[in-house]
């Protein structure tokens, strides 16, 4: 038997007591749960969540999910698929060409409306042989899973599309040793269950590239006119020109500010320097006479499905004149509603 120890405080403590009626917690009958635990909302019950955490859930909205978009591009060889791919493809469309069928499964699978892809653009056609002949089954399942999809379907008269595949000097996908005729009139055979289930029909015979991107992003991508990006880019004649430059502008012509002492440590972006050049003769019209210039430029290249724009503006090292004139046309710009950036590529180079 093992002795306490001398001067053990739990020699006088004594044998435990039950709790008083005043203590404080007061006493729990533990035969009974609501005892133990505290009803929701009871002043008395303890916080399950620290204060001065924000909470987060509370605050952040959730995810919206968008409805995702599946594509299914097919038709003749040569009445535009590839053009019409690239099109979408321009429009943040995620674009696969010459899929075998029984691969749509499993990549419409992967599809996430709150992020990721969510438009989906398949081209499906007779290049794909023996594969191609899948891609019925594979529709009937989408519609029997309750997968949306739409159909687009290029076609083109015989004559155009044998003058096409004359003018790329190649063979029909279907020709084998035939003619390109033989092959048309295969793959015609081939593809007419898919024209007559197609949601969207579009006849390229008349219609040139730019009118097929246009039909495109209207009537399959529901896009309206996408409006013209410009770059403006400062730029130093010693360095070179910019790769990019559609247009360049010289405005050397202007006085230097370089060979102004107390100019000559700032830049173009610097109000002594912008109001120096700005003001010399001659600035402010050529300025604003390029910009009133550029308006048929911009509708013109508008029409001919030209998006982007590189405008340089150059001086000497790229650092006074350039600049200035630069952010000047900018502004002119935009006050026309035009999408604009401006960059000074050889600012600081010095």
């Amino acid at each position: 038997m093992t002795q306490p120890r001398a001067g053990d405080p739990r020699d006088a403590a004594g044998p435990p007591s039950s709790l008083d009626a005043s203590d404080p917690i007061g006493p729990t009958d533990l035969s009974d749960p609501s005892a133990a635990t505290p009803a929701p909302g009871d002043p008395q019950a303890p916080p399950t969540v620290p204060t001065g955490i924000p909470l987060l859930e509370a605050s952040t909205a959730a995810p919206v999910a968008q409805r995702s978009e599946v594509l299914l591009i097919t038709g003749m060889s040569g009445a535009g698929r590839t053009r019409a791919a690239a099109v979408l493809e321009d429009l943040d469309w995620y674009v696969v060409d010459n899929l075998p069928p029984r691969l749509l499964a499993p990549l419409v699978g992967m599809m996430s409306p709150t992020g990721g892809v969510r438009r989906l653009a398949a081209v499906v056609d007779a290049r794909g042989k023996e594969f191609f002949s899948e891609l019925s089954a594979v529709i009937d399942a989408f519609r029997a899973q309750g997968i949306e999809y739409r159909i687009v379907f290029l076609d083109a008269d015989d004559a155009t599309l044998v003058r096409r595949f004359e003018s790329v000097r190649r063979p029909h996908p279907l020709q084998g040793e035939g003619r390109i005729l033989d092959g048309i009139a295969a793959e015609r055979a081939l593809t007419d269950h898919l024209r007559r289930r197609a949601d969207v029909y579009l006849d390229t015979s008349t219609l040139t590239v730019h009118q097929l991107a246009a039909q495109v992003r209207s009537v399959v991508a529901g896009e309206g006119e996408r409006p013209i990006q410009v770059s403006i880019v400062s730029f130093g004649f010693k360095y070179g020109l910019p790769l990019d430059a559609d247009h360049v502008v010289d405005v050397r012509f202007l006085a230097n500010p370089y060979w102004v002492t107390e100019l000559r440590h700032l830049t173009g972006q610097d109000a002594p320097v912008a109001n120096y050049v700005l003001g010399l003769p001659g600035a402010q019209e050529f300025i604003e006479g390029y910009a009133n210039l550029l308006e048929p430029v911009l509708t013109g290249y508008l029409s001919e499905q030209k998006h982007y724009l590189t405008i340089a503006v150059g001086c000497t090292g790229g650092k006074h004149r350039s600049v200035a004139m630069s952010i000047r046309l900018g502004e002119l710009l935009r006050a026309r509603g035009l999408s604009v950036r401006t960059l000074h590529r050889d600012l600081g180079r010095e």
